[in-house]
């Protein structure tokens, strides 16, 4: 019998393993950008992106340019992979979450 606690923390620890990779694909993509197209950089707080004096709704800039894939239409090829890179682990990320919550859900339920 496969021990659901035991099974719960496996997925857990999935999960923070892929937010930690998410997060520095985050940092990757931003090194890029800064480099290819300054002009974005500066669009979605690129500087401040991980700082306390961020700027949330430039952040949410970047999210959302990345969801509606605009980035298909950039010039440098390396700034699109890690964009698409980005956005898979988004949703991998998204979803294993969700799966942590709904298991921890049904734990509580179940015990």
């Amino acid at each position: 019998m496969i021990n659901t606690v035991a099974l719960f923390w496996a997925l857990f620890f999935v999960c923070v393993i892929n937010m930690l990779r998410y997060y520095s694909s985050l940092r990757a993509l931003l090194v890029v950008l800064r480099g290819c197209d300054p002009l974005l950089y500066q669009y979605v707080d690129g500087g401040g992106f991980f700082t306390s004096h961020g700027q949330p709704s430039k952040q949410v800039r970047l999210v959302r340019y990345i969801q509606a894939q605009r980035y298909l239409d950039h010039h440098d090829d390396e700034f699109i992979r890690r964009c698409e890179r980005l956005r898979r682990q988004f949703i991998l990320t998204s979803g294993l979450c969700g799966l942590v919550v709904v298991s921890l859900c049904a734990m509580a339920v179940w015990y």
